[in-house]
């Protein structure tokens, strides 16, 4: 049972994300947040599997309580799974940066809000494929962040062909293909990298490939 907590400003929102999960057998929702403080106090209290977490949000916003969640050692098994209303929403990759498992868009298919609270729960990062790779290579093409805590250095040649691909929005089988090697052999590259650099999930590794300057942001 994967159990979920959402995190929304908005009645309407957390009654429509209510009865869409809990139609479900296997999920529940276990609690509801109108703001950032709740969501991080009831991600201590009720240890969800998944936080749905809606970034504009009054008093404490969706990036701080995904910071706030994501720095606390006691809360490390939980994933934050940011929902947005904009396609080119430039909270989004600061959500990433804070440590948020990826994002998708409030207007998505019902089906693939399933799909991503499943995929989050797993371990694995979700970013919404129709924005991603459009998305990251924008905004991190603004101010230079602060230097990552690991350098290229720590990765092999093949890890960081690997983790540039894993950039680029590619899949364990997409990346396989392009290798020519097996899906296993692509998930093991993985998370070997994410090991070295300290990164929690995929959306972490592709933070770094950015901010490490692995990889250039194409601009328009």
């Amino acid at each position: 049972m994967i159990r979920v907590l959402i995190a929304d400003d908005q009645a309407l929102m957390r009654v429509g994300f209510r009865a869409l999960l809990d139609a479900e057998d296997d999920l529940e929702v276990v609690g509801e947040a109108t703001d950032g403080r709740s969501a991080v106090h009831l991600s201590r209290c009720l240890r969800p599997d998944v936080v749905l977490m809606d970034v504009q949000m009054p008093g404490l916003d969706g990036i701080e309580a995904t910071r706030r969640i994501a720095a606390d050692p006691d809360l490390a098994a939980i994933r934050v799974l940011i929902l947005t209303n904009y396609g080119h929403d430039s909270y989004v990759f600061a959500a990433l940066r804070a440590g948020a498992s990826g994002f998708l868009l409030k207007d998505a298919d019902p089906a693939d809000l399933l799909h991503a609270v499943t995929v989050v729960a797993r371990g694995d990062a979700l970013l919404a494929p129709t924005v991603t790779r459009t998305l990251i290579s924008e905004f991190v093409a603004g101010p230079p962040p602060a230097a990552p805590t690991a350098g290229r250095d720590v990765l092999t040649a093949r890890e960081q062909e690997i983790v540039e691909l894993v950039a680029r929005g590619l899949t364990n089988d997409e990346i396989a293909a392009r290798m020519v090697i097996s899906p296993l052999t692509a998930k093991t590259h993985v998370n070997r990298a994410m090991t070295k650099l300290h990164c929690r999930d995929r959306a972490q590794l592709v933070v770094w490939a950015y901010e490490s300057g692995l990889i250039t942001p194409r601009r328009r």
